[in-house]
């Protein structure tokens, strides 16, 4: 498979700049694998296709207020600053993006906030865009953190559109978010409610959580037309013990397994056993999944409805078949189905 088998256009204003006003009311795409079929839902009909002792496996990731706005010591140049991860507690220092990227040096300062309530140093230029931050505070971690989220503002991607809104803090985030590492939220994730899951609950559906802090990789773009010369960033995930165990059983006892989202799905594909089964582990991957390409955990798969070229699309196409795969985005189109992070869903059978 090549990048250009990938692209196709996609209207502007078929992209959606606010999530569903009710999340579990978004439309779904039903698409059946073994004969193309598409069947148009609304999401919270989704358990409809699932059966007691299945298992939906999500990512509890959650997203933190990643990207700051500061001024430059002396010049006072307007700077952006994009958390990326903690390096070390003690002192302070974060891996970050900074834009414009040319006008910082090491040695520079930066300061954030009203009255600089907090200031920065650059220590280290890791790449072209990279950035080593030395945060300077006095006060605790905990106190660091408050005031360091405090300046910060929702990472929403700037596809979605360029103004984030108060309410984008909690719908930027999965119901079940818990563990605070990603900048990307795992939008398929987003579609579920507390009502869905308590019906969930009632139907005998099992659930199961694993954790892949999903970074800004997610939206580089593929510049090579080989795929097999692409290269994923690395993305810090958690797999539990009795998480792993239940997913096991569910595959064991021959139910469906299914995947909310590409970050579980490659997380799932990244840890399992050449037995098939998931083993508990903590570590990185930076697992690139294209056609032809056999999954070995998940049986089923939601997915929003991605961008032409992403990298998010080439795996759900791997997963439902190229031609498949390609023809519901072909009709989502038709359909006026809505793209992106805020937009619909799609269940691949």
């Amino acid at each position: 498979m090549k990048l250009s088998h990938y692209s196709f256009d996609l209207p502007p204003e078929l992209i959606a700049h606010h999530p569903a006003p009710n999340r579990d009311e978004a439309r779904l795409m039903v698409v059946h694998r073994d004969t193309g079929e598409i069947e148009h839902r609304t999401f919270k009909e989704i358990i409809e296709y699932f059966d007691e002792g299945d298992i939906f496996v999500f990512n509890d990731t959650k997203v933190f207020p990643a990207r700051l706005y500061g001024n430059k010591e002396k010049t006072g140049a307007e700077i952006e600053v994009f958390l990326l991860r903690e390096l070390n507690r003690e002192l302070r220092l974060w891996d970050v993006l900074v834009d414009p990227a040319r006008k910082i040096r090491i040695g520079n300062k930066l300061y954030f906030g009203e009255d600089d309530i907090m200031g920065a140093e650059v220590i280290d230029n890791t790449t072209s865009r990279g950035r080593t931050l030395r945060f300077l505070f006095d006060g605790s971690h905990e106190e660091f953190k408050e005031v360091l989220y405090r300046l910060g503002e929702t990472p929403l991607p700037r596809y979605v559109r360029e103004k984030v809104e108060p309410e984008d803090a909690e719908n930027y985030q999965t119901i079940f978010a818990a563990k605070e590492g990603a900048v990307v939220a795992p939008t398929a994730g987003m579609h579920f409610s507390k009502h869905l899951l308590k019906r969930m609950e009632i139907f005998g559906i099992d659930r199961a959580f694993i954790t892949l802090h999903a970074g800004l990789g997610n939206f580089r773009t593929v510049d090579v037309e080989d795929l097999s010369k692409h290269k994923m960033d690395s993305e810090q995930f958690f797999v539990e013990e009795d998480q792993a165990a239940l997913i096991n059983k569910a595959k064991g006892d021959g139910k469906r397994v299914v995947a909310i989202g590409t970050t579980v799905m490659r997380a799932l594909e990244t840890v399992v056993s050449t037995h098939g089964m998931i083993t508990p582990q903590e570590g990185w991957t930076n697992k690139f999944i294209f056609a032809p390409y056999d999954f070995t955990v998940a049986n089923a798969f939601v997915s929003n409805f991605h961008l032409p070229s992403s990298t998010q699309l080439m795996m759900v196409a791997a997963f439902g078949g190229y031609n498949t795969i390609m023809n519901a985005y072909k009709v989502a189109l038709e359909e006026g189905y809505r793209f992106g992070t805020y937009g619909d869903a799609m269940l691949i059978l």
